[in-house]
């Protein structure tokens, strides 16, 4: 970490883009699905650094002409799109709310927003930080005695994903499970077991590698901190003084969505697809052909992502909650915080396209936001601080049976579109 970066977290700790050409949807960030993203893992969107391009007259049948393509091609049943620029706002919509189905998808329809959940979770932490129950640098193990090496995991880090504590979605065993029990109720601790009981990925603070855990852990941290459960946590500091009111995260035994809703299905099994979510060619051509079916994970019970990914919300709610985040709106955190949050992304790899992730939030080029995929759903939520635009985009069959998420390739092609 800087200096300045360091003094700036001090501070707040001791109180109580890109050309558009250049940007690539990379999932690295998604949700609660693997990576590359299959099921239960988390991933995610757009990407890279350079001169900030400048934004077209907004041309809302051109860019839904190009929804309405991309949604077709990758197989969707249903999706949605929410566009606001200075020049105006507009929404779409595509298909219906489950194969085969008649009933239109709608700008009303709730659907599972996956990791998007963890920009609740990392907020949350922030607000505390500024509360003075907290600190970036102190080590876990202040609050956890059970994390292996965690005198030497900052809080920071796992905000970051560079604590290197291993993704217990990526296990096998939890990837069974779901399928075996889809409407099976987990413990958070028992998530938080299944990771610490796996070897580190690396030493804390040397690599990058998006997991779970760190959430998990998080979420349980801001429950002891605050003494309150995360559900009335999240609906006190964010969901009430925000308006959300479509948005919220359910208790873990509850499997439902608030209607309206829109289904939600994916592609064979979560073991099948764990190491790729790309089905093999046998199957791609049985799903061209309509003779191999998806899976309907509308109500399975999304407990197994907690803090991570199990939040539930529409596309309107998505737009507000992403504006906050990046400052627009909703005095979410003190300006000195905002600041230190926005600037806070790096690099996740040696690749000058891929996304730059810091505290619980996403860069993807000239966009700050966060990506989210439950097995059935995929979603991008992303917002241009310079420009002031906002771009949010649900589909209701993830991953695509290419393996694409449907959502971020969609967000990435208009995008494009959208700049110069």
């Amino acid at each position: 970490m800087n200096t300045q970066r360091r003094r700036v977290i001090r501070t707040l700790t001791t109180r109580t883009t890109v050309a558009a050409a250049a940007l690539v949807i990379a999932v690295v960030l998604t949700a609660c699905t693997s990576s590359p993203p299959s099921t239960p893992v988390a991933s995610s969107a757009p990407s890279a650094d350079a001169a900030q391009p400048k934004l077209k007259p907004l041309d809302k049948a051109a860019l839904t002409s190009t929804f309405e393509k991309l949604a077709k091609e990758l197989g969707q049943p249903g999706a949605a799109l929410l566009i606001r620029t200075p020049q105006g706002e507009f929404t779409a919509t595509y298909g219906v709310t489950r194969p085969g189905g008649s009933t239109p998808v709608s700008v009303d329809d709730h659907i599972r927003v996956g990791s998007n959940t963890k920009t609740w979770t990392g907020t949350v932490i922030l607000q505390l930080v500024q509360e003075g129950k907290i600190s970036l640098d102190d080590p876990v193990s202040k609050f956890r005695a059970d994390v292996p090496n965690g005198e030497n995991i900052t809080i920071e880090q796992m905000l970051m994903m560079r604590s290197g504590l291993a993704n217990y979605t990526e296990t096998f065993a939890l990837n069974a499970a779901l399928d075996a029990e889809p409407q099976r109720v987990w413990q958070p601790e028992e998530l938080v077991a299944m990771g610490l009981a796996l070897p580190p990925d690396f030493k804390p603070g040397t690599q990058y590698h998006y997991s779970n855990t760190n959430t998990i852990l998080l979420g349980l941290i801001a429950e002891k901190l605050d003494g309150k459960p995360l559900a009335q946590i999240f609906t006190d500091r964010l969901f009430a003084p925000l308006g959300l009111t479509e948005t919220s995260f359910p208790a873990i035994g509850d499997s439902s969505l608030p209607a309206p809703y829109s289904d939600g299905y994916y592609w064979w099994t979560n073991v099948n697809t764990l190491a790729s979510s790309k089905l093999p060619p046998d199957l791609l051509a049985k799903v061209n052909a309509g003779t191999f079916l998806p899976t309907d994970g509308t109500l399975d019970n999304p407990s197994w992502a907690w803090s991570a990914g199990s939040g539930i919300s529409t596309i309107g709610d998505l737009a507000k909650w992403v504006e906050a985040l990046g400052g627009k709106s909703g005095n979410l955190l003190e300006p000195q915080m905002q600041k230190a949050r926005m600037s806070s992304p790096i690099a996740t790899s040696d690749n000058p396209d891929a996304p730059k992730y810091g505290w619980n939030l996403g860069q993807f080029g000239q966009f700050y936001g966060h990506t989210g995929e439950l097995p059935g759903f995929n979603s991008f939520m992303g917002y241009d601080p310079e420009a002031d635009v906002t771009l949010v985009v649900w589909a209701n069959l993830a991953p695509a049976a290419d393996g694409q998420g449907p959502a971020t390739s969609i967000a990435r092609k208009l995008i494009k579109e959208m700049y110069e």
